[in-house]
């Protein structure tokens, strides 16, 4: 994976990084790249997550009855995506709570993103 200071981005990388200006300029709602979805459990969690639009958020019990699956495990695998932002996991909350964020900054982030994303009046 490319970071900033490691010579040139290949075209993948360069295009997602595009992409994410795009999206953090509010010029791009969805995100169009060659994503490694995982398998199993992981890949339909991330899959409807994926699917969940722009602006709007799910809860993690929704999640769990639309992949059928416990919402801890929901939960966990939402913890390991490795693509956060790319495959929405900030617009997955708990039923009562915000839920937790494991990209950097933590649920300061998803915050931040909710609100960018128009979804902030759950918040208030």
């Amino acid at each position: 994976m490319w970071r900033p200071g490691e010579g040139e981005p290949t075209a993948l990388e360069a295009e997602g990084l595009r992409q994410l200006a795009e999206y953090f300029a509010g010029k791009r709602q969805a995100f169009d790249l060659p994503l490694d979805w995982g398998a199993g459990l992981h890949e339909r969690v991330r899959r409807a997550m994926a699917a969940i639009p722009f602006g709007e958020t799910r809860t993690y019990g929704a999640l769990s009855r639309q992949v059928e699956a416990p919402a801890q495990a929901v939960g966990q695998a939402c913890g390991a995506n490795p693509l956060p932002i790319l495959i929405p996991c900030h617009r997955v909350l708990g039923a009562n709570t915000l839920g937790g964020f494991s990209a950097p900054g933590g649920v300061e982030s998803k915050v931040w993103l909710l609100r960018h994303e128009g979804a902030a009046g759950l918040l208030i």
